[in-house]
């Protein structure tokens, strides 16, 4: 493996596209592909996707219904609300979810991979995340239930394919995630609408997420923005029809922070819908560090900001004054990383069902 070293502790300025048409090329075109794909990885942690093979009328037709789906009357958002649901699935309105212990400003409808529901009080916890979505019926809101099935499956398939570039780029076989991940996976949608953000708030607060990939299908309205090392925000820009993807904690996790998952939020001037899929395995698939040639710790350990990479806080890390992206803090499954999210994100529902 051929390892880069930053030389720019401030690092980028702006978000870089990918092509990705060219992993259905020459194999000298995916050669060159999986080489871009490691550097960004390693130095941005984002990248604008373009040419992934998802028409753009078919998320065109995910927004008009997010937008239908917003402007229900509250009686008709009621049904699904996330509090009735013991595996934090449905709606919620502004302010539900906290991010760092401060509340988003946005309302969302949040939709899992469904499998048979586990006891109340099955052990290991995590189990009990398991279970079915809630969903409008179609008298309400006509097709919800089979577009949505239908965007799980596309985004899961560009999904697999994304970490079979990244198992490459990692000297890894190809199929090296599709192995891990196991039978019983657990992946997130999430269907946004951020309304605009009052001063000194945040649509969605810096974070990173907590899961290994994102796919997010922004929108048209500005206002998704990330943090380089310098510390400056950068916004990202708008291309029709192209997918911002960035990697998530447990990728920085297992590859021992060679690949970074970068601060991001978002600040809304104008109302803005979103759609994101957050790709992920089976609740008890193992997070130790992945079988890497020590060339990639050695990149790690001549970057101080690699080396000193950290993760988001636990509810009790934060409550103990622990920074916002500062713990050091890695759990040994990828259930337990989802168990910390919900209980930092949704301390009132956890303890509505699981006091």
């Amino acid at each position: 493996m051929e390892t880069r070293v930053d030389t720019n502790e401030a690092g980028f300025d702006h978000i870089p596209q990918v092509d990705f048409a060219r992993w259905h090329g020459t194999p000298a075109e995916r050669a060159a592909l999986v080489r871009e794909v490691r550097d960004v990885c390693h130095e941005v942690g984002f990248m604008l996707l373009v040419n992934h093979g998802i028409e753009v009328s078919f998320v065109d037709r995910v927004f008009a219904l997010m937008t239908d789906l917003f402007a229900l009357p509250q009686e008709q958002k009621d049904l699904i609300d996330k509090r009735r649901s013991r595996h934090f699935r449905g709606w919620e309105g502004v302010g539900a979810e906290y991010t760092n212990g401060r509340p988003d400003q946005r309302e969302q409808v949040d939709l899992w991979t469904e499998h048979p529901a586990r006891a109340a009080d099955v052990e290991p916890p995590y189990l009990r995340l398991l279970g079915p979505n809630q969903w409008l019926p179609d008298d309400v809101l006509p097709g919800f239930e089979a577009l949505l099935g239908e965007w799980f499956d596309r985004m899961g398939a560009l999904a697999t394919e994304l970490m079979a570039v990244f198992a490459l780029a990692l000297d890894l076989d190809e199929h090296h995630f599709e192995r891990l991940f196991g039978d019983e996976r657990m992946s997130l949608t999430k269907l946004i609408r951020y309304p605009p953000t009052p001063p000194g708030a945040a649509g969605v607060n810096a974070h990173h997420d907590a899961g290994f990939l994102t796919i997010l299908a922004p929108g048209e309205t500005p206002g998704l923005q990330v943090q380089n090392p310098a510390g400056q925000w950068v916004s990202v820009e708008h291309v029709r029809g192209a997918f911002v993807i960035n990697i998530g904690e447990m990728l920085q996790s297992m590859t021992g922070n060679y690949f970074v998952a970068t601060p991001h939020r978002v600040i809304a001037t104008d109302v803005r819908y979103a759609a994101g899929y957050f790709h992920g395995p089976s609740l008890e698939t193992p997070l130790g560090s992945l079988p890497l040639d020590p060339s990639f710790a050695a990149a790690v350990a001549a970057s101080p900001r690699h080396a000193s990479a950290g993760f988001m806080a636990t509810a009790a890390e934060t409550r103990a004054g622990v920074g916002d992206m500062a713990s050091s803090h890695q759990p040994a499954v990828y259930g337990e990383q989802l168990w910390n999210y919900f209980a930092r994100s949704y301390p009132e529902n956890v303890a509505r069902h699981y006091s």
